[in-house]
């Protein structure tokens, strides 16, 4: 629901799905057989639609849906569904904009399940625009005791990292080799020494290491690499206080060391655009799920990256709809680079988009790539848009032979796809769309290959 009380339309619902199959399962739903006791309330009030729906058990799912701006949209539903929104939201939210007919407008408040629910989120929300001093004034004592637990948790740190430059040391001396012959138990006993130092982002580039033992041709140059990344890392921990302020932060960051997203936005500065929602992307490591999405400015022309998590099975609850554009305001995480950044104010619901950002050409993506290592050699990845470029498949019947590309119109140069991605039925949704022809790709580019996001058609495609 917008300020001016319009329902969203059908396209505008199946831009939240998290893919197709939950596209297909929310439009098979959004009838009124299984649903009992709809309703929705305006954006004056507060703006959120909910409902029962009879499932194959004997107690009906009950799902919730906030639309309003300040919180919306966000998700609930009692199903074990892990993806997020699930089928029953998508189909919930098909059938509020079918029209009132189907979902009236209710006249009394929601159920108390619903409310109850809303009211949390809001609550939620109006902490986080108070910032993170509203709640209780902070004494000396409490920034006192805030600078000791940070020096504490910098000294086991340090403990870790001069832990792991001993590691390295007897690894290089004893020869790449010997590491084929280790087991990932040492391997997994230094990760977990990194945990106990407090330094998560250490102990997943330590992990990377063990992943890369025996996996492939190229494995002792990756190890190489990998091992130079993670020395480099640990000297620019111990040298912090010699680096510049965004280079340190950035390497405090890669060890591990997060900053308070309420306490960012609330020293700002922000950023208002007109956010284009490129890509919106889930991955499970078996402990956390979490969310990438990704966003252009229309009036920056800068690249943003929203991180959001879940736990114990259940997905992250920031979700925006990919192909729309969002009036909000970011505030970009302190970098050497900065990309990471924290959704702030949102000034009305998501609007049409004017088609892709401008793209360019492979060597242009390849030579910003390159840019942003200078400043942050330990990046995973970059977002790219490529334009007039084509898919072009294996040439052989195997899906391993030479792999996948994305080539310029003209021919001159190519990007690999990483092999990651080419089990995925969207590089063949590029294909079919392509046809052949020069497309626009937005995809993420790191060191093992390309990742294709989304293309345009008439309209932005999710891959």
């Amino acid at each position: 629901m917008n300020p001016q009380g319009e329902r969203w339309t059908a396209e505008t619902v199946l831009a939240l799905a998290p893919d197709a199959a939950s596209r297909k399962a929310g439009s098979k739903l959004a009838a009124p057989g299984p649903w009992s006791g709809a309703g929705a309330r305006p954006e004056g009030g507060g703006g959120a639609v909910w409902g029962e729906c009879s499932g194959s058990g004997s107690t009906p799912y009950r799902t919730v849906v906030d639309l309003s701006e300040e919180g919306g949209p966000g998700f609930n539903c009692s199903c074990p569904s892990r993806k997020f929104p699930c089928k029953h939201a998508l189909g919930l939210l098909l059938l509020w904009a079918s029209g009132e007919a189907a979902v009236p407008v209710a006249q009394d408040a929601p159920p108390g399940w619903a409310g109850q629910w809303l009211d949390r989120r809001r609550q939620r929300a109006e902490q986080a625009a108070a910032g993170p001093g509203a709640a209780a004034p902070v004494t000396p004592a409490d920034e006192e005791a805030a600078r000791r637990r940070g020096e504490r948790r910098a000294a086991r740190i340090s403990a870790g990292v001069t832990e792991l430059e001993q590691r390295l040391t007897d690894l290089l001396r004893g020869g790449l080799a010997s590491a084929e012959g280790a087991g990932y138990g040492q391997w997994d006993e230094t990760a977990a020494r990194m945990v106990d130092a407090q330094a998560p982002g250490l102990a997943s580039r330590v992990r990377e290491l063990a992943s890369l033992r025996g996996s492939g041709a190229d494995r002792a140059g990756r190890l190489l690499e990998e091992c130079a990344l993670l020395h480099t890392l640990n000297q620019g921990w111990l040298r912090r206080e010699e680096l510049p302020d965004p280079l340190a932060a950035t390497v405090r960051s890669r060890v591990g060391l997060t900053t308070d997203a309420a306490a960012l936005l609330a020293s700002g500065p922000p950023v208002r655009d007109h956010w284009l929602v490129l890509a919106q992307r889930d991955g499970d490591d078996g402990r956390l799920i979490t969310r990438r999405i990704w966003l252009y400015g229309r009036g920056s022309g800068r690249m943003a990256l929203l991180l959001s998590y879940g736990a114990a099975g259940r997905a992250p609850e920031l979700s925006l709809p990919v192909g729309l554009s969002v009036d909000a305001d970011l505030v970009y995480y302190p970098a050497a680079r900065p990309l990471r950044a924290a959704l702030g104010t949102r000034h009305a619901p998501p609007g049409e988009s004017a088609g892709p950002p401008p793209g360019g050409s492979v060597a242009a993506a390849l030579s910003a790539y390159g840019a942003a290592l200078c400043d942050d050699p330990w990046l995973e990845t970059w977002p790219v848009v490529l334009e007039d470029v084509v898919p072009v498949p294996p040439p052989g019947p195997s899906p391993e032979a030479d792999g996948w590309q994305l080539a310029d119109a003209g021919g001159e140069s190519a990007l690999a796809v990483d092999p990651r991605a080419r089990e995925s039925q969207g590089l063949w949704q590029l294909t079919s769309i392509s046809g052949g022809a020069p497309v626009t790709v937005f995809a993420e580019y790191g060191h093992g290959g390309a990742v294709p996001l989304a293309t345009w058609g008439a309209e932005l495609v999710p891959l």
